[in-house]
């Protein structure tokens, strides 16, 4: 199987900062591969409402996460403060990928990188939805 590869954009509009939980924590001492993807579910949250959305509501449309891509880069340990950057980055008709670093805050050291691929869906409808003109407009 070939290597995940993953090309980030040059900048990354939006940026928060998550505190590492014991419950992040696997076995082995380090960040747990399920709740890397937590930490960044609650980026996207943040994200989204930094922009004056909800993962429920993005002009009246709800997101789906269609697929999600991560290359692990180092450990992250309890007690570290994780920095994660964001960027909405390849649109398509109904929707487009968020891609996103995690990074040790104090140190800088890449933690992980990845895409989550969404699509805006109308739950009223139960079917895709084109991109909301004013979230796309926020990227242009």
């Amino acid at each position: 199987m070939a290597r995940i590869r993953i090309e980030l954009p040059a900048q990354f509009p939006f940026a928060t900062e998550v505190p590492l939980l014991i419950s992040h924590i696997n076995y082995q001492a380090h960040l747990d591969h399920v709740q890397l993807l937590g930490v960044v579910s609650e980026a996207r949250a943040r994200f989204l409402k930094s922009l004056g959305y909800s993962e429920m509501d993005v002009e009246g449309y709800g997101i789906i996460v269609a697929d999600a891509a991560v290359q692990y880069r180092s450990e992250a340990f309890h007690g570290e403060v994780m920095r994660i950057e964001l960027a909405a980055t390849d649109f398509h008709a109904h929707g487009c990928d968020l891609a996103w670093r995690m990074s040790e805050a104090d140190s800088g050291r890449e933690v992980a990188r990845g895409k989550t691929g969404i699509v805006f869906f109308d739950y009223a409808a139960r079917q895709k939805a084109p991109v909301p003109v004013g979230f796309h407009r926020h990227f242009a």
